[in-house]
């Protein structure tokens, strides 16, 4: 189609010199199409803006009206892609940090600091030189039983498909991690080449369909695994118990879109639709998921697994941590999804109703680890509508070893938000398997500005830490975040959240008194409520 409208301006271009010399009424036209057509053909060669590449000439008058429009609004709020509402400035912050342009505002806070809700970090009168500190700090995951650890980023590239984003979508965002030194989760949907091809770090996951690790009937094969596990790429392994998009609901990967292409990736027979079950079939108790890491742990060769999951029934996870204390096997990290995260498409019961919020969440997991005596045995990665540096100290302030982003990355690959996610004519070429839309996005340019609002939104968190007079992640605590909860009385994160003494959930210990009905429900041998 692109071809077409070179050729076809061309034509209508020379129609109208010619017309011009034998009718000067047409001279008017001719100074008027002209130009239009040299713009349009501008737009499509150009490879810095989607929008202007896919829709040239009206994609212009996107821009315009974004330049029109005052940079800073925070008293606007708009509705993301799941429905949660996301600030004007925290997007055009996002867009400015991927392409390096001035990201600070004039005229102080834009927020109403008296409004309930409001949040901020404690400074120190003594803070840290930024020009001194680490400005890309890492990581290291991988316990006892690792034998390849590895040392992450405090931010990464979170869980999204190939199949639910394009292949140059995919391309750009491993590419920015292989530039910026970040991961990139593949999500459920396979380990594909373009995954691999850019030679970014990977954390495969693998979910309930077990695409690129299973049988012809959809069981998982260890032979499967190992053979995609043990590649170089692949740092770490995530089983994913559910997302916070539609937590307990099963995809489905329609007839049409299963291309033999996504069918050779994910192991599934091409134009046939795949659901995914809600659950796994390879376990069904908390000891059989606990025993499952161990056994991804020896096919690997020893990287790190771990496993995903948004909060349910706190019973539940409690059971999940009986098992590791019972077997004396632990994962090497745990990512926890928030209910509001979620980048795609979903159902709009699962997206507003379904699952524990990030926050609430990840104070809950650091806590029950805490009371089980294991904290110390395993990392923990927040999932959830992480945008900036203050959300990353956030959550780590609750226990997050380090941060994933999914709708960051996509709006630093030039998402706007559209809303077509789920219908396959993304405007932008992020989110879509039609061809004239991904032609849009140029993995050259796009993988710059992934790297850059990854450099940039970071040296931004080790900034913030330094002015609350940190030296390193690890040392954020619950004490350094205020939140405005009334008018006239604000409260510290550990007094909101309280931190529970380390081993009272074991045999004998003291259990709190908001934990003790849930322990009477837990059992290392069922997920079935006792």
């Amino acid at each position: 189609m692109r071809k077409l409208f070179i050729i076809s301006s061309i034509l209508v271009s020379a129609i109208f010199i010619v017309w011009s010399f034998f009718w000067i009424d047409t001279l008017l036209a001719f100074v008027v199409i002209i130009p239009i057509i040299y713009i349009g053909v501008v737009d499509m060669i150009q490879t810095k803006q989607s929008i202007r590449r896919n829709f040239p000439v009206l994609g212009r008058l996107r821009y315009v009206f974004e330049d029109l429009r005052p940079k800073i609004q925070q008293y606007f709020v708009e509705s993301d892609t799941d429905g949660a509402p996301i600030n004007r400035n925290e997007r055009s912050m996002i867009y400015q940090r991927a392409k390096k342009q001035t990201d600070t505002i004039p005229f102080g806070t834009q927020l109403n600091v008296y409004a309930e809700g409001y949040e901020w970090i404690t400074h120190s009168i003594a803070p840290k030189d930024f020009h001194k500190m680490d400005h890309s700090p890492r990581i290291r995951f991988g316990g006892k039983e690792c034998q390849q650890p590895y040392d992450m980023s405090v931010l990464n590239v979170s869980a999204m498909s190939f199949g639910s984003l394009s292949k140059n979508a995919i391309l750009s965002l491993n590419s920015g991690a292989k530039i910026g030194g970040f991961a990139h989760n593949t999500g459920e949907g396979g380990l594909s080449p373009y995954h691999l091809e850019p030679g970014g770090d990977v954390i495969w996951q693998i979910g309930t369909g077990y695409f690129g690790a299973r049988t012809e009937d959809g069981n998982f094969s260890g032979e499967a695994f190992k053979a995609n596990a043990t590649k170089p790429n692949v740092k770490m392994v995530e089983i994913k118990l559910s997302q916070g998009a539609k937590p307990g609901h099963g995809g489905i990967l329609p007839a049409s879109k299963n291309t033999p292409e996504i069918a050779a990736i994910r192991l599934v027979k091409p134009g046939t639709t795949v659901f995914s079950p809600p659950f796994h079939s390879a376990f069904l108790t908390p000891k059989e998921l606990i025993l499952f890491v161990k056994k991804l742990r020896e096919l690997s060769g020893g990287k790190p697994i771990g496993f995903k999951l948004c909060v349910g029934r706190k019973s539940e996870f409690l059971s999940i941590c009986m098992a590791m204390v019972q077997l004396k096997i632990y994962p090497d990290f745990i990512t926890v999804d928030g209910g509001e995260g979620g980048t795609g498409a979903a159902p709009p019961e699962f997206s507003n109703s379904v699952g524990m919020p990030l926050l609430d969440a990840l104070a809950f997991v650091d806590n029950a680890l805490r009371g089980f005596g294991i904290r110390n045995e395993m990392k923990l990665i927040a999932s959830g509508k992480i945008l900036s540096g203050f959300h990353m100290v956030r959550a780590m302030a609750l226990g997050a070893d380090t941060c994933n982003t999914a709708r960051a990355m996509m709006m630093a690959l030039g998402c706007i938000q559209a809303l077509e996610c789920n219908k396959n004519t993304c405007p932008t070429g992020v989110a879509t398997q039609d061809p004239y839309y991904m032609n849009g996005l140029v993995v050259e340019d796009k993988k710059g500005r992934v790297a850059n609002y990854h450099k940039n939104t970071v040296e931004g968190f080790v900034e913030l830490i330094g002015a609350a007079g940190i030296d390193h992640p690890d040392k954020i605590n619950r004490t350094h975040v205020y939140r405005r909860v009334f008018m006239n009385m604000v409260k510290t994160y550990e007094e909101i959240y309280p931190t529970i003494p380390e081993g009272c959930l074991l045999v004998g210990g003291d259990t709190p008194f908001d934990y003790e009905d849930y322990m009477k429900k837990a059992s290392a041998e069922s997920f079935e409520v006792v």
